[in-house]
C-alpha cells in the first residue's frame, strides 16, 4: 500500500510564495522520479515540475525562473517551491510519484489527491 500526502496549498496574492510538499509512505523500494501537475477550471492537466532519482530536473516555460522542484531521497518527500505567483497560477496541484514497491516488481505510478492553490490579484 502506497499513500501520498500533499500540503501547502492555500490562498495567495499576486506576488506571493507558497511551498508544497509531498511524501510518499508504504512499500516503497525505489523511486524513479517525483513531479507536480496542475489543473484549472476548464483545462487539461499539465506538467509543473519533475525530478528524477538522478536529480534532473524539468520545468514548464510557464514557471521557470519562479518554481523551484526539490526531494530528500531518504524521507520519500517532494518539495515545490513557488515564488512570484500569478492569478494563471491558480490550480489543483498534483503530487505524483513513479516507484517500485518492490525489488521484483514493475514500476507504477500514484498520485495524490490534489491540493488547492488559489492566487488573487
Amino acid at each position: 500500500q502506497v499513500q501520498l500526502v500533499e500540503s501547502g496549498g492555500g490562498l495567495v496574492q499576486a506576488g506571493g510564495s507558497l511551498r508544497l510538499s509531498c511524501a510518499a509512505s508504504g512499500s516503497i523500494f525505489r523511486i524513479n522520479g517525483m513531479g507536480w501537475y496542475r489543473q484549472a477550471p476548464g483545462k487539461q492537466r499539465e506538467l509543473v515540475a519533475y525530478i528524477t532519482s538522478g536529480t534532473s530536473t524539468n520545468y514548464a516555460d510557464s514557471v521557470k525562473g519562479r518554481f523551484t522542484i526539490s526531494r530528500d531521497n531518504a524521507k520519500n518527500t517532494v518539495d515545490l517551491q513557488m515564488n512570484s505567483l500569478k492569478p494563471e497560477d491558480t490550480a489543483v496541484y498534483y503530487c505524483n510519484v513513479n516507484l517500485r514497491p518492490t525489488s521484483w516488481s514493475t514500476p507504477r505510478e500514484y498520485w495524490g489527491r490534489g491540493t488547492q492553490v488559489t492566487v488573487s490579484s
